[in-house]
């Protein structure tokens, strides 16, 4: 009975750990990004043209991705983040940069994604999507 106490301690402080290194690293990367736009550029001989475009915030978060075509803007998401930093939604605007969906995400207790809603600009609810997870 003892050596299960212990065991089960020691895996808990293995867990923590880990997710303690999760966290700097996630940080970390948050750290790098904060205050960044990045360009993508295409190049052909001595054509070029910007692909995609990425937006993040003081805090390191993605705020807006676009991506453009030849005839300039093709999508452009924007992104809304809750206090934990979890992506709670995002609005996709078409070429006229107009609201063509908004996607809407619910979370498990352990930080994945659980759902994802899907609504069309009116705000009616247009499909769900569910993320299942099975561990090899």
């Amino acid at each position: 009975m003892r050596i299960k106490l212990i065991f089960t301690i020691v895996l808990a402080m293995i867990a923590e750990l880990l997710s303690a290194q999760v966290s700097a690293e996630k940080q970390a990367k948050l750290e790098r990004r904060k205050s960044l736009t990045v360009k993508e550029w295409n190049v052909e001989g001595k054509r070029r043209w910007l692909d995609h475009l990425t937006v993040y915030d003081d805090e390191g978060y993605k705020l807006e991705e676009i991506e453009y075509a030849v005839y300039g803007q093709k999508e452009r998401v924007t992104f809304k983040y809750d206090a934990t930093g979890k992506c709670i939604q995002e609005v996709v605007y078409d070429d006229r940069n107009r609201v063509s969906r908004i996607r809407k995400y619910e979370y498990n207790p352990d930080g994945t994604k659980k759902k994802q809603y899907n609504y069309l600009p009116n705000g009616k609810l247009f499909s769900v999507k569910t993320y299942e997870r099975i561990k090899n």
